[in-house]
């Protein structure tokens, strides 16, 4: 089950470069889960050849709180989620070639809301009826909207809020193979303008297309591992109509283990880097989050 990437930090670190395993599994409909996190990324930002910034070093820690409810749709097992990222960053960079430019900014950053529905192989169970219940193959969807409410000021290059909505609509299947699950996920995250970008300009991009392979491994007690692989490329961006040379293309891994910690709580540790960044931002990332579950 979801409840949105651990690391949805900045506008840097893309809601399209996600990796979360386990997003299409069923659960019982009532259950309410609250996450609380925190999440540490840092690496190199790429810069447009026409921007005079170079060796652009970014470093975030967040404190995301999200909320998760599962949900009856027509029959078929789905959930809501909403996300409030909180961030601290510190970007540097060197300006002209000779001078270092330096930001650090603490608030929120852009929160998002995903609804998702498994429409094949998952029906809608309360508590009592699912535990008869047996995985075999999940097909399920999903839309995240994340909305420009974070912290942003049009006078800096960098900052926590991207200043503008994206919509990312998701289709993913979910495969049980004895105590084995394989899952695989692609999506297309769509954004909207950023009509006061640094300095007044305007700043447009095109879609980012990405897709994701989990294998995960129920463990003991509930416990569960999982490995994660992503793979995103597109998003090339204009300012005022003038494409950018920053169209993205690369490669990421991940490591997810969730162990339960009495009845009602769970802790999930995470850690995933960037294998291959062909152009884009490259970073590395770590992540802790304890869940509550109450019905």
């Amino acid at each position: 089950m979801r409840l949105l990437a651990l690391i949805l930090l900045a506008p840097a670190l893309s809601l399209a470069q996600s990796i979360e395993p386990r997003a299409y599994s069923n659960i019982p409909t009532g259950m309410n889960f609250l996450l609380v996190g925190y999440g540490y990324a840092e690496g190199e930002v790429g810069f447009d050849v026409t921007v005079p910034l170079e060796d652009g070093k970014t470093r975030v820690h967040a404190m995301p709180v999200g909320y998760v409810r599962s949900l009856d749709l027509f029959g078929n097992a789905g959930n809501i989620a909403l996300l409030l990222p909180f961030a601290d960053m510190t970007a540097t960079a060197t300006l002209n070639g000779t001078t270092e430019a330096r930001r650090e900014v603490s608030g929120l950053a852009d929160p998002a809301v995903r609804l998702a529905v498994n429409f094949l192989g998952a029906p809608a169970l309360d508590a009592k009826e699912f535990a008869g219940y047996k995985q075999d193959l999940i097909v399920g969807t999903s839309l995240t909207v994340t909305a420009p409410f974070g912290q942003y000021d049009p006078s800096r290059l960098v900052n926590l809020s991207s200043n503008r909505w994206s919509m990312k609509p998701e289709l993913g299947l979910s495969q049980a193979l004895g105590p084995w699950t394989l899952e695989f996920a692609t999506g297309i995250t769509w954004f909207t303008r950023n009509d006061e970008f640094y300095n007044g300009n305007t700043r447009s991009q095109e879609p980012i297309y990405s897709m994701q392979l989990h294998v995960t491994r129920q463990l003991a007690r509930g416990t569960w591992a999982a490995f994660s692989a992503a793979h995103y490329q597109g998003g090339q961006s204009s300012i005022n109509g003038v494409e950018r040379n920053d169209r993205l293309d690369g490669t990421r891994l991940a490591a997810t283990v969730a162990v339960p910690v009495g009845r009602r709580d769970s802790l999930k540790v995470s850690a995933s880097s960037g294998v291959r960044a062909r152009t884009g931002s490259e970073y590395d990332g770590v992540g802790v989050a304890w869940q509550h579950t109450w019905q």
